[in-house]
């Protein structure tokens, strides 16, 4: 599975004072960055660890939404 194919959302958070990127398609799947690139670099193995952990157990891996 492509990771790139899933959309990302990143987004300042002061509180953690840094980036956190969110793969609205796959429930829970975040990561974090100190800057908006590394967040997203995170987010794209945080993807590929989701759908494998959930392959792993037969869950259902959501296709990719629409842009």
């Amino acid at each position: 599975m492509d990771a790139s194919r899933y959309r990302l959302e990143v987004f300042r958070s002061d509180e953690d004072g840094g980036f956190i990127a969110l793969a609205p398609d796959l429930p829970g799947c975040s990561a974090f960055g100190e800057t908006p690139e590394e967040a997203a670099s995170e987010l794209r193995c945080a993807i590929l660890a989701w759908i494998a952990a959930a392959q792993c157990v037969g869950n259902p891996v959501p296709e990719p939404s629409t842009p």
